[in-house]
């Protein structure tokens, strides 16, 4: 007979790891695949630096990451290793602004053993008894960053989907692996909520601070848990201000921006526009110059450094 591999073997419980509570939320966001403006990168930068958190478990990299496609991160100090920074995928307990206890399942989206890796999250769930899923990530959309960044809602809350959802596309895409967590979550009565934020494409290669505000906010609204974003809403300002300069100076990019516009308000406005990327005849918008002349300059400013601000 062959090896069992059970899927709790895929995780370790910390030792110092705290009595989690029955009944908490639990927010997942990972990263590897499709995190346009770098949303989920920022939110979980937010979370576990921001808040109160303490380790429950952490997924053992050796069986799930493919350590030549995303390596460890080594600090290199004049003729020795400082130190080693390998990618980590763990559950924390953390607690929000006004103390309120939840969970948070972040790192990298594993490489290898999906299934087994969804059996070891939607197994955790159960073991903890959490009250319910909401998982984040951010796709790039030609949508223009003038307008608030939108959301697709999925899952088993229809409330949430009426309120929040503004594109419900019928289409086929690659998976994120907590798309399968919330397949099997649903599949079994448990509510989940799964948070897909539609990025500015030509922003989605920069870390866009209001996507990470954005991602934020509807976690919030989906547990009613308070997350501190006054450093990222200042960042954004300041963002998006470099950008209206570049648009401001270039009149093509500003036709172009021009064209997403319309056409996102055509769509917002109820009229028959199936997509908020296509017009009536279903034509995508050509934004490719947009996207170009922005990463050059916001290539440009990264270069820099921001040091002749």
């Amino acid at each position: 007979m062959g090896t069992v591999n059970h899927p709790e073997e895929l995780y370790t419980f910390d030792e110092a790891a705290p009595t989690v509570p029955a009944g908490l939320h639990l927010v997942a966001g990972l990263t590897g695949f499709a995190d346009a403006g770098s949303a989920v990168a920022q939110v979980t930068t937010s979370v576990l630096e921001d808040l109160d958190t303490q380790l429950v478990a952490e997924f053992d990299p050796d069986v799930l990451l493919d350590w030549r496609a995303r390596r460890p991160v080594i600090t290199f100090e004049h003729d020795h290793i400082a130190a080693v920074e390998p990618p980590r995928l763990a559950l924390h307990l953390v607690r929000d602004e006004i103390g309120q206890p939840f969970l948070f399942l972040s790192g990298y989206e594993p490489d290898f053993q999906w299934n087994r890796f969804v059996d070891a999250v939607t197994g955790l769930a159960a073991q903890l008894q959490v009250a319910d899923t909401t998982w984040v990530q951010s796709i790039p959309m030609p949508v223009p960053h003038t307008r608030p960044i939108s959301l697709t809602v999925s899952g088993t809350r229809a409330d949430l989907v009426e309120q929040m959802s503004v594109w419900k596309p019928e289409t086929q895409a690659p998976a994120n692996v907590l798309h399968l967590v919330e397949h099997r979550l649903a599949s079994t009565g448990s509510q989940v909520t799964g948070l897909v934020l539609l990025v500015p494409h030509y922003l989605s290669d920069t870390e866009f601070p209001d996507a990470a505000v954005a991602a934020l906010s509807g976690i919030a609204a989906a547990t009613g848990l308070i997350f501190p974003t006054d450093a990222l809403r200042e960042a954004g300002r300041e963002f998006l201000t470099r950008v209206e300069e570049q648009v401001a100076g270039n009149a093509e990019l500003q036709r172009l921006v021009g064209v997403l516009e319309e056409r996102h308000d055509t769509y917002m406005e109820g009229n028959p526009v199936a997509s908020p990327l296509t017009d009536v005849d279903g034509e995508v918008p050509t934004a490719d110059a947009i996207a170009a002349e922005l990463e050059r300059f916001l290539a440009d400013r990264r270069t820099q450094g921001d040091g002749g601000e």
